[in-house]
């Protein structure tokens, strides 16, 4: 499967890794935090606020990303991509100051994914309301 212009997919599938990296970042967070002696419920109630804003911003990023497919709108791509560049700049910040090395992974994949939308959303842009076809080459006979 192809997703050149699919923007409501690319931020689908977005929303589902970032999801699930969430979650995993998190767990690991808690369980090294009680193990260490800290105040465990303190350290799971503020995990647990970090998740329902973080997949509350997935979920806005959704649904900018199926509206702006849904109704092929080039300023709707445009919004999703200063979002997305946005997103992205947040992920490496956070990369950069991330302690141990699976938040460092996870916010580098979840980097990755934010450029991939936003180059999906460029191509929506470009389109300019448009199918996107891809253009067919024509191979010369042979006689």
């Amino acid at each position: 499967m192809h997703v050149r212009y699919e923007t409501s997919i690319a931020t689908m599938i977005q929303f589902i890794v970032g999801a699930a990296l969430t979650f995993l970042s998190n767990a690991v967070s808690i369980i090294s935090g009680c193990t260490g002696g800290a105040d465990c419920v303190s350290n799971a109630f503020v995990s647990l606020l970090l998740v329902i804003l973080v997949i509350g911003a997935y979920s806005l990023l959704f649904a900018i990303g199926y509206v702006a497919q849904e109704k092929r709108s080039s300023g709707l791509a445009l919004l999703l991509i200063a979002a997305q560049a946005f997103a992205a700049l947040i992920f490496i910040f956070d990369a950069r100051q991330a302690p141990g090395l699976i938040d460092k992974i996870t916010n580098g994949l979840s980097f990755l994914i934010a450029i991939w939308v936003a180059y999906v959303a460029f191509n929506l842009y470009r389109a300019k309301g448009a199918r996107i076809v891809r253009s067919r080459h024509n191979k010369p006979s042979v006689s």
